[in-house]
């Protein structure tokens, strides 16, 4: 089968790459993105190995671009990076570069410190300036002093105008309470505080944040309480004099403007400059980090590489060797020689962005074993079918198709803005699964005959109550009695209630009957269990092409054979029989039909003589007690069958080489211990046959959500829409405008949001365990090249 069905046949390579020529046959290899590196130096140190200085080096020019650039530039330059991904810088590391670096750096460094200078300035400026306001501007200032000496003069007989002193400062509101009780202690009481709030928010230098503080003003006598005063304000707030503050302050927003107009000029004009040094210094960087994963040779002229790469990828990697070598100068050609080995390759499934969505369900379950058959090529089909045998309603899936086909139709322009939004990515990334989830869903609503809990009626009812009016027919219904009763029952027997089957989905008229949960219910059930075997028995089948490829007979005449014998002669026979019954009984013989569950219960219990459950056919006995017999015949077969013959398998092969090397029995041949490999293939075949029957109950979940998904979106139309349309006044109008509002938040946020992840997570499990167990067993390891482009998609997180 093609590459598409199972994963890349891979190859270990080795690679001589000349000194000279190595960062640029490294460079170009990064480029194409097909190899990927082995460390040939595990046991060396990360600060021993060859190339550790210019991986430094690399880490200071990208500090100082991270570090000395603003926070809001970082973010233009990181939409601009996205849109530029050019060649990695020569071998040795550009010095007009780095100077330019430093240089930037600088200057940057200059700005800042400046900047924040001037605005420590302008924040103590309008400080004082809040001071003097409120100090010499009040209108009880003077008379404040007055009081205050007298009263000091009461008690300790001061009349000496010119001893008063008084401080004034700014301090912020939180830290009152304790500087006031720090002044009371401190000074005995013998201070009187006065404090007002500065209504505007101050910012501050450092931080930038928006603080809230107060003016203050301590009145006092004598140098003694002075030094105590000044010590404490020292301690907890800002003391300022000026005689020119009201000059100084309307400079200083002219000179804080100019210095943030320079910084913007620099930062704009680094702008053009900068994203191509950041690529190119991260790409540095990653090939530095490769180079230390290879080998030098003696004579230090030669670096010696391992790589896993596609096999049908080595020209376009020889190609790329033979660019780097060119690039270099170098005048000795690279060379790429396959190796043989026993080690296991990496697993590798090329994709593009139609099926890597596809591939990553699969992974997420388990990276496949190396060449066995991938089940991303069934996924695309499978996956959003089942999810719309669950979420079948036209109008739904409309929806969601619509709304997947907006990020179809515009994905070149939604990935260049990089999103940082985890939950928009993540829908992203599956726009092309989620389109095809809204298009089968629409396919299944119109099987279902169901959009927004309502039926289209295109083509006619194949339903019909005009005969049941006329007494030669045979009906005895008149107008009375539809006026009399709120339920009746049409009856299929009679010639002419029922014309035919509709042409494509159920019938409208089921969406108003009463026992319409009574035939969706059987309907829908015995349809998840035809959907669910032919689902496992394909799963089984494609287990035969990788025992085909993998060599291995035995697995199929003792596995993959009895595994479809007990699977077909119990579930499959189960399938033939839903048929059987559905054609073979008409609306006359229906009444007869025997219980399918019943009859299938009976089979396993030998049981024949239930006189409530007649039998399907003529002969029905004794092919069920055969089919039994065949699928009890297939468990031994499996589980000790198998065991046996391996272990037959093993003692000839011993036996040969005993006879050929005697010698060398241990070197070659591996131990076989049967005990480890009877549990083994005990725990599989357990495992397979009860898995048969919890499997096919596990594709009702089918079933039980399309019903459940059904119901809601009934409720919600009945419990909402219904309101809106009810009433027949003007006022209905706006009414139906508002109900219409809520009906819609509520279809998406319930029935498209909740009922589609509820549908998304219950597909994926029948895919994991129901589906791909038979024949995927997941225990690969991921292929991952060296790619300039992984590495620049990664480099954004903060």
């Amino acid at each position: 089968m093609g590459q598409l069905f199972r994963s890349e046949e891979m190859t270990l390579a080795q690679l001589f790459l000349q000194s000279e020529a190595a960062y640029c046959c490294v460079s170009e290899l990064g480029e194409i993105g097909m190899v990927q590196f082995r460390d040939l130096n595990p046991d060396v140190n990360v600060f021993q190995r060859k190339f550790v200085n210019e991986v430094r080096r690399c880490e200071e020019m990208d500090h100082m671009i991270d570090l000395e650039v603003t926070a809001g530039f970082i973010l233009t330059i990181k939409r601009l990076i996205c849109c530029y991904i050019g060649p990695a810088e020569p071998s040795m590391l550009s010095l007009s570069s780095q100077a330019s670096f430093e240089k930037l750096e600088n200057e940057l460094k200059e700005i800042n410190t400046n900047q924040e200078a001037l605005k420590k300035n302008f924040l103590e400026l309008t400080e004082l300036k809040h001071i003097l306001r409120r100090t010499h501007m009040s209108h009880d200032f003077h008379s404040l002093i007055l009081v205050w000496f007298l009263k000091l003069s009461q008690q300790r007989s001061y009349s000496c105008l010119m001893c008063r002193r008084f401080v004034a400062g700014v301090i912020g509101r939180e830290r009152i309470p304790t500087f006031e009780r720090m002044l009371w202690r401190v000074c005995r009481g013998n201070v009187f505080l006065r404090q007002a709030d500065i209504e505007d928010s101050l910012e501050d230098p450092a931080t930038g944040d928006q603080v809230h503080k107060s003016v203050f003003i301590i009145f006092f006598q004598g140098d003694q309480l002075k030094n105590r005063v000044k010590k404490i304000c020292e301690g907890q707030c800002l003391v300022t004099r000026s005689p020119n503050v009201g000059l100084t302050i309307c400079l200083s927003p002219k000179v804080l403007n100019q210095t943030e107009d320079h910084r913007q000029r620099v930062l704009q004009a680094a702008a053009k400059t900068v994203r191509v040094w950041f690529i190119k210094v991260r790409k540095m960087k990653a090939i530095y980090h490769t180079l230390n994963l290879c080998n030098i040779d003696v004579t230090q002229k030669c670096l010696i590489a391992e790589v896993w790469c596609p096999v049908s990828d080595l020209d376009s990697i020889q190609f790329a060797l033979r660019r780097g070598t060119e690039k270099s100068g170098s005048t000795v050609p690279s060379i790429l020689n396959r190796m043989q080995t026993k080690q296991t390759p990496p697993t590798y499934n090329k994709t593009n962005k139609f099926t890597s969505g596809f591939q990553n369900i699969v992974d997420a379950y388990g990276i496949g074993t190396y060449r066995e058959m991938n089940p991303a090529p069934y996924t695309i089909i499978t996956f959003p079918f089942l999810f719309a045998v669950m979420f079948g309603d036209m109008g739904h899936g409309a929806l969601m198709t619509c709304a997947a086909l907006y990020l179809v139709l515009r994905e070149s322009r939604l990935m260049a803005q990089k999103n940082d939004n985890e939950m928009f990515n993540m829908v992203f990334a599956g726009r092309y699964i989620i389109l095809l989830m809204g298009v089968f869903s629409v396919y299944t609503g119109i099987i279902y005959n169901d959009c927004f809990s309502k039926s289209l009626n295109v083509f006619g009812s194949g339903w019909s109550v005009r005969p049941m009016f006329d007494p030669q027919v045979g009906g005895n219904w008149t107008f009375a009695t539809l006026e009399g009763n709120r339920l009746l029952q049409l009856d299929p027997a009679i010639d002419g209630v029922f014309k035919g089957p509709y042409p494509i989905g159920i019938d409208p008229i089921w969406n108003i009957a009463v026992n319409k949960l009574t035939f969706l219910n059987s309907f829908k059930m015995k349809m998840s269990i035809i959907l669910g075997v032919i689902h496992m028995l394909f799963g089984v089948s494609l287990s035969l092409f990788n025992h085909l490829y993998f060599k291995k007979p035995l697995n199929i005449y003792l596995g993959f054979i009895p595994e479809v014998i007990f699977m077909s002669s119990l579930f499959g026979y189960l399938v033939i029989l839903i048929f059987y019954k559905w054609v073979s009984f008409t609306a006359r013989t229906s009444k007869d039909a025997p219980s399918l569950l019943i009859a299938f219960i009976n089979m396993f219990l030998f049981n024949y003589n239930d006189p409530s459950n007649k039998p399907l056919y003529s002969g029905q006995m004794g092919l069920q007690i055969f089919l039994v017999l065949i699928a009890l015949a297939c468990v031994p077969c499996m589980l000790v069958v198998k065991t046996l013959v391996l272990r037959r398998q093993h003692l000839w092969r011993k036996h040969l080489v005993r006879q050929v090397r005697p010698g060398q029995l241990g070197a070659r041949i591996k131990s076989f211990n049967f005990a480890d490999v009877a549990v083994h293939q005990a725990i599989h075949t357990i495992e397979y046959c009860l898995g048969c029957i919890s499997n096919t109950a596990s594709y009702l979940r089918l079933w039980a959500l399309s019903l459940a998904h059904a119901q809601l979106s009934e409720v919600l139309w009945s419990m909402v829409m219904h309101i809106g349309l009810s009433s027949r006044s003007f006022g209905g109008f706006f009414l139906l405008t508002i109900v219409f509002f809520f009906f819609g938040v509520l279809t998406v946020a319930i029935l498209l949001i909740m009922e589609g992840l509820s549908a998304f997570l219950h597909a994926l499990r029948l895919h994991w365990v129901e589906f791909q167990n038979k024949f995927y067993s997941g225990q690969g390891f991921k292929f991952l090249p060296f790619t300039f482009e992984s590495i620049l998609d990664g480099r954004f997180e903060e």
